[in-house]
């Protein structure tokens, strides 16, 4: 074999799922350290690229990259967001590609399916979250929007709140909430489902978990609904309004200075001045490593709003492809036998 030769590992969902890396433990462990890698200085995270296809509806395509320095793997996710494609076209909105690379030589050792990694990142970020400002005795739960990201923030707060016991879910159109309940219900056999019949308010008041994931622009959640001891988890754009925030005693982001620039509500609220930075309590990394307190009291209302942070997708990749090395899963690829000018038979294959 020649030193040139030059393979990766690439890895589909399935592969991914079968290797099990639908574990959000995992994902969670994973998020955590990063973030604590991150406080360090041992993450080099540069500025995302954004490509926006449409002002009106945010169809884009995003490139994030970071490196884990201590892991020596630098990697980048390439990812899509497309609101309206359930609703044009009935597929997904969201699909994405990640890469990975060691840095001693700085080639690829992977390739994979990154859609599945991301929604992961956002229901561990969530879990994360919630196992520091959730009420430990929570059992409802509460979603606005029944999607990708709707279901990965089930797992996850399954996995921090197993006595969670009721499931209410509303969506924009039925079909999508019978859509949530079959594919949940033999997964959480313990929890009771029920629909809200596309209703946000039956089904969000008076739960002790509320997640709005959706893709809308419009204040669908709305602060009478929210009971003393609440954990609100954010993770679309703008979904409620303002006085939900305003009412919350603690306001939590996964990183609040990237926040504040996005189209969140918590940034509209700072643009227009209803807002400041002293209304931000902590980012999550204060609570992970034990800066600051999470919940303090029963009756807390907790606002938790994360926009993504490259590194952690960057992070949780990294443990999947090591799981799944672990479960003799993926297919080795070949990205060059040789370089260029070693080919054997290159003079048959130029043109000039």
């Amino acid at each position: 074999m020649r030193e040139s030769r030059i393979t990766f590992l690439y890895l589909s969902q399935q592969e991914l799922l079968r290797a099990g890396c639908l574990d959000m433990k995992m994902a969670m462990d994973a998020a955590e350290t990063s973030m604590l890698q991150f406080r360090k200085g041992e993450v080099d995270f540069p500025e995302k690229t954004v490509q926006i296809f449409n002002q009106e509806t945010q169809e884009r395509i995003n490139c994030l990259p970071a490196t884990l320095v201590s892991e020596k793997i630098c990697g980048v996710k390439w990812v899509s967001v497309f609101p309206l494609n359930p609703e044009r076209y009935g597929v997904q909105n969201l699909t994405a590609v990640i890469v990975l690379s060691e840095i001693d030589k700085g080639f690829p050792i992977a390739v994979m399916d990154g859609t599945l990694c991301s929604n992961m990142r956002v229901g561990a970020m969530g879990g994360v979250a919630a196992k520091h400002l959730a009420r430990k005795d929570a059992q409802t739960i509460g979603f606005i929007g029944a999607g990708e990201q709707a279901k990965m923030h089930l797992f996850a707060m399954k996995a921090v709140l197993p006595g969670l016991r009721e499931c209410r879910v509303a969506a924009k159109y039925s079909r999508e909430e019978v859509k949530f309940v079959r594919e949940m219900q033999p997964l959480f056999p313990d929890m009771v489902f029920e629909r809200a019949g596309t209703e946000p308010r039956d089904a969000v008041k008076g739960a002790d978990i509320v997640v709005t994931a959706t893709s809308a622009q419009a204040p669908l959640l709305k602060a009478a609904w929210m009971k003393p001891g609440s954990f609100y988890s954010h993770i679309g754009g703008w979904e409620d309004e303002y006085a939900v925030a305003k009412q919350s005693d603690k306001i939590v982001c996964d990183d609040w200075e990237t926040v504040k620039h996005r189209t969140q509500t918590l940034s509209r609220m700072y643009q227009a001045g209803e807002l400041k930075d002293s209304d931000i309590y902590a980012n999550l990394d204060n609570l992970v490593a034990g800066d600051k307190p999470g919940r303090s009291s029963e009756a807390e209302r907790t606002y938790f709003n994360a926009v993504g942070l490259s590194y952690v997708d960057v992070s949780i990749a990294y443990a999947m492809y090591k799981r799944a090395i672990e479960a003799g899963r993926g297919q080795e690829l070949t990205l060059q036998d040789a370089t260029i000018f070693e080919h054997d038979d290159l003079k048959n294959w130029i043109r000039i």
